[in-house]
């Protein structure tokens, strides 16, 4: 455990978390999402709590800068959309020891999401199952956050079409949040993968996606100035011949990057009486088809498309395995709930500095 170097203080993190989590886990599990989401906030908005954060989190974690997509990472380790949808607990969430933090999904309006209750705990399987349904403020509120962004650590936020809106006029959704966004972000994800919002997934195929990335592309062009990078986050669930299509679709219209992968609708053999629940699968049943999406990115593209993983990343190990099939960074959530925030500490631990060296070199040749 980290808490066990010499010198250290015997309070961690990961620590503080197991002995807390029994209590948060007595709470349905999106209240219990709030209440820490709420805790961060109010954290990261008191000074004095920001550095006790900072402390805490930093104590024997190495500096492992990242180069990739032309932004420097502190470290490879970040946060995965869909924890802090509108950026509430950003200042609180920067004092964790991310490297990065991506936001959202954002859509243009405010809107409920699906009914409650949408979030599932797994325990058995280490695992949660949402139907969330985008529930956010709309991108308006964000915006205004993101004028008082934390300047230490890379944002990126993560955008999707209203549920509202049709699939033939999901371009305008995403062309109103890049041109909103655009000058506040330092990269911008397009969620086109979510197997909670009705019909999204089609977005994935080749005439769709192509003609969604161009006009993303071509707005970009349009604004100027700094080139704000566009990844692109694919779902677990597509075969080979679709992954291999959506993948060239996304090198041929100029995006800079890959998240490899959305939840899951399958379900492997699961333990929980939760199982049959339906929405998104995430957590430790992800981490196979995870790896296998990485591996495959990675091989189409040729190297050429960085990939962020995440998916099934619940410890160092995790995400080493996740560097090794070739991504350039790793994104944690169903992880945090069933560890806790020392998670990015206990990996940046185990990780050797030259595999963040060797990831960037990679990105740099």
């Amino acid at each position: 455990r980290s808490g066990s170097h010499q010198g250290q203080s015997a309070w961690t993190p990961l620590q503080f978390y197991e002995s807390i989590r029994p209590l948060l886990f007595k709470l349905d599990a999106e209240r219990a999402h709030k209440l820490t989401l709420r805790l961060l906030a109010m954290a990261g908005g008191l000074p004095p709590l920001r550095l006790l954060l900072k402390r805490a989190s930093s104590a024997g974690a190495q500096s492992q800068p990242v180069e990739v997509l032309g932004l420097t990472f502190a470290n490879p380790v970040g946060l995965a959309a869909g924890y802090d949808k509108d950026g509430r607990a950003m200042h609180g969430l920067a004092c964790l020891g991310f490297g990065h933090l991506e936001l959202g999904t954002v859509t243009p309006q405010p809107q409920a999401g699906n009914a409650r209750p949408r979030i599932f705990r797994l325990p058995e399987d280490e695992a949660l199952i949402n139907r969330m349904g985008f529930p956010n403020r709309g991108v308006a509120p964000l915006v205004r956050r993101l004028q008082r962004r934390p300047k230490d650590v890379v944002i990126g936020v993560n955008i999707g079409k209203g549920v509202t809106t049709p699939l033939e006029a999901a371009a305008e959704d995403y062309l109103l949040l890049l041109r909103a966004l655009y000058p506040y972000v330092d990269y911008l994800a397009v969620n086109v993968s979510s197997p909670n919002a009705p019909g999204l997934r089609e977005l994935q195929g080749r005439t769709q996606l192509g003609n969604l990335l161009q006009a993303l592309d071509a707005a970009r062009a349009e604004l100027g100035g700094r080139r704000t990078p566009i990844l692109v986050k694919l779902a677990p669930d597509l075969s080979d011949p679709q992954l291999a299509e959506a993948v060239q679709v996304i090198g041929e219209n100029g995006m800079d990057g890959i998240i490899a992968s959305n939840t899951t609708t399958a379900r492997p053999a699961l333990r929980s009486p939760h199982r049959d629940q339906s929405g998104g699968l995430s957590g430790a049943p992800l981490r196979e088809p995870a790896l296998r999406a990485i591996r495959t990115c990675c091989e189409l593209s040729g190297g050429r498309l960085p990939v962020i993983a995440t998916g099934g990343i619940l410890s160092a190990a995790d995400a080493r395995a996740a560097l090794q099939a070739g991504a350039s960074l790793v994104q944690l959530y169903t992880g945090l709930v069933y560890r806790g925030p020392g998670l990015v500490r206990e990996i940046l631990e185990a990780l050797e500095p030259r595999e963040a060296a060797i990831t960037s070199a990679l990105q740099t040749q």
